[in-house]
């Protein structure tokens, strides 16, 4: 099977599945949650994808236990629907065959990490590549851990601002990562005239060491061409089997026929540039090209609260504790959760503390010895 590399001649498509293998409102057994993600993986393979991501999670320290509700889905609290995947996602019975049944159909398996937590059971499976989501590009908790693997890294930028995603490129960087920057508007569905596509070239321009891709919420295939057009080495598409089942993303998924068309619309740009250049006149393009600068957008602010994280005892800490990586977590959501901000991390690690925390508690400023 095809490992991921940055020194590829085409474009690598991935088909994000993430949590689509919950189909239902009413729990299932993690027998047809695994059956729904092979289903997928297959459905990926047969569209013409390199790869088949999906999302990990661990409650314990991604999601602190107050009662949210996320804009971009209704259907349930965030806690609940953290635990439910965490449950439905045992890691012998369910990431390990699944991760196994996609080297068998010969497409390549990641998962994005929520949290460290997660990243600690998916680094047992071996992927080849980590995904870091737009909410999570400012958890250095987990970002330390992911470079320290020393795996690439694929980040997405939305719901940022620039200075932030700055931010978090250099903490990457210094560390010697390696790293694609996914182009993204967080808002599900994007309306293709309000995805920003001249964002790309911008950010070619301002990371010229960085691979350039698009990870697309829009309906469609036409915004992903278009960014191919521009010079996107990775293109980002939920995927599905219906865009009318239960959960949060089904709605701004892609189905295995639309996956298809946007695969062979691809290769035919890497065969016939003029092709991929002629694209970039069409109407619904030129509509959605903005400007060449990175925006954080009003309906991706709204996500913010609900998706940034602060910094958490991980354990009870007794007075006097200096601070390991291993004692902090990071976790959600920020605008309840009375942390400093995750990208503090650096600053703590190595203080003091002078009294005592217990597990969960919020770590603030306060709380060390001056």
């Amino acid at each position: 099977m095809e490992k991921f590399s940055f020194h590829r001649k085409n474009v690598f498509i991935i088909a994000e599945v993430g949590k689509n293998f919950i189909q239902t409102e009413e729990e299932r057994p993690v027998a047809e949650y695994l059956e729904n993600a092979k289903v997928l993986a297959r459905a990926a393979k047969l569209a013409g994808a390199d790869a088949v991501k999906f999302q990990t999670h661990t409650v314990e320290d991604e999601q602190l236990n107050i009662n949210v509700i996320s804009p971009h889905f209704k259907g349930a609290d965030r806690y609940s629907w953290v635990t439910r995947n965490t449950n439905a996602t045992p890691f012998d019975g369910f990431w390990k065959p699944l991760k196994t049944y996609c080297d068998e159909v010969g497409i390549i398996f990641f998962s994005t990490p929520m949290s460290r937590g997660a990243a600690q059971k998916l680094l047992l499976l071996d992927q080849p590549i980590w995904k870091v989501g737009s909410g999570d590009i400012l958890d250095f908790v987990m970002l330390d851990y992911l470079v320290a693997t020393k795996k690439p890294i694929i980040m997405s930028a939305g719901m940022s601002t620039l200075e932030e995603l700055d931010m978090s490129i250099h903490f990457l960087k210094k560390r010697n990562a390696e790293i694609i920057l996914l182009h993204c508007v967080s808002k599900y569905p994007c309306p293709p005239e309000e995805l920003r596509l001249a964002t790309i070239g911008f950010f070619q321009k301002r990371y010229p060491e960085l691979t350039i891709g698009f990870s697309d919420h829009s309906i469609g295939i036409d915004s992903s061409l278009a960014a191919v057009a521009l010079g996107a080495k990775v293109i980002e598409k939920h995927f599905s089997l219906r865009r009318d089942l239960y959960g949060a993303d089904h709605k701004v998924s892609m189905t295995p026929s639309e996956m298809a068309e946007l695969v062979a619309g691809i290769r035919e740009f890497e065969k016939n540039p003029a092709v991929a250049e002629a694209y970039l006149a069409k109407d619904i393009v030129k509509k959605g090209m903005g400007t060449a600068e990175k925006v954080l957008q009003e309906d991706e602010a709204v996500f913010r609260p609900f998706f940034r994280k602060s910094l958490m005892a991980g354990r009870a800490l007794p007075i006097g504790t200096v601070l390991r990586a291993d004692d902090i977590y990071a976790m959600r959501p920020q605008q309840f959760a009375g942390g400093l901000p995750s990208e503090h991390y650096e600053a703590v690690l190595g203080k003091k503390l002078s009294r005592p925390l217990k597990k969960f508690d919020p770590i603030t400023a306060d709380v060390f010895v001056v």
